[in-house]
């Protein structure tokens, strides 16, 4: 008897146990019995009936899918290697995590597929070079197409982007020379620029140079002639009037010494009529 007993509380234990059954905080669940949708499952402490009921977890965090790289061909007819990745999430109410799994078989796959022919549309009418200038507005268009197709799926799309939009080889082989081509000519531009500006440098250093010899010549002479004037109006006004005097009073001494005879008009200094003898203006 106490065999039985033991056994039949083994048995409850081993069956309740068998149905306890956590939904995290980043899950949600549904419970299904018999195949039958039965009730939705929040974060926290379930019991389910063991092999009668059963628990599928839904992660409702953001999650990423890989479009994977594939070859587009663009309008202009060359083959452009394009991938993408996308950011989405399940939404955490019932009615949407129902849909997840009842509406949609394996979104992750579908969300796949879908961005891959998406891209396909988009870029195939854009040429390689409208492509790459402008991966803002592709993401956008990707991002509503996706968000458009994807509205019963019980999930958002939080955001789309491409990661590459790269040409065949050979393109880019010769986009690379191109563009260091391009680099070289603006290198050589730049360059060509600055030993200009060193040489007008260089000039306007020489016109200062001579420019400031010009003036200091300039104002050593103006300084010489200021001299000269300063001298020739000394020699005016200190020489002139005493080198006269000095000059009649030689005459003078000297008709004395040869006892010259002179006759005097009356009225007239001694001295005025020797100087006017010899060459000398008057004194006044």
């Amino acid at each position: 008897m106490n065999i039985w007993i033991l056994f039949i509380i083994s048995s409850l234990l081993f069956i309740f146990f068998s149905g306890v059954r956590i939904v995290r905080p980043t899950q949600r669940g549904l419970i299904e019995r018999l195949g039958r949708y039965r009730k939705f499952a929040q974060p926290g402490f379930h019991w389910i009936i063991p092999l009668i009921d059963r628990l599928f977890l839904v992660n409702i965090t953001e999650q990423m899918v890989d479009a994977e790289p594939q070859e587009i061909i663009t309008n202009d007819n060359l083959n452009a290697s394009v991938d993408a990745v996308v950011y989405f999430k399940v939404k955490e109410e019932e009615k949407n995590v129902k849909l997840s799994q009842y509406y949609v078989n394996d979104y992750k796959s579908q969300i796949v597929n879908l961005s891959r022919t998406t891209l396909r549309n988009i870029i195939g009418t854009l040429t390689l070079k409208s492509a790459n200038s402008e991966r803002k507005k592709i993401n956008m268009e990707f991002h509503r197409i996706l968000s458009e197709e994807t509205k019963n799926w019980g999930i958002t799309i939080a955001r789309t982007e491409l990661e590459q939009i790269d040409p065949p080889k050979d393109v880019q082989e010769t986009m690379n020379k191109v563009v260091k081509a391009e680099n070289e000519k603006i290198a050589a531009v730049d360059f060509a620029t600055a030993a200009e500006t060193v040489a007008d440098g260089v000039k306007r250093g020489k016109i200062k140079e001579a420019e400031g010899i010009k003036q200091s010549k300039i104002l050593n002479a103006e300084g010489e002639a200021e001299a000269i004037k300063l001298v020739n109006e000394a020699a005016d006004k200190y020489f002139t009037g005493n080198a006269q005097l000095l000059k009649k009073l030689e005459t003078v001494e000297a008709s004395l010494k040869s006892n010259a005879k002179i006759v005097v008009p009356s009225g007239t200094e001694l001295v005025n009529v020797i100087g006017e003898m010899a060459g000398v203006m008057p004194l006044k």
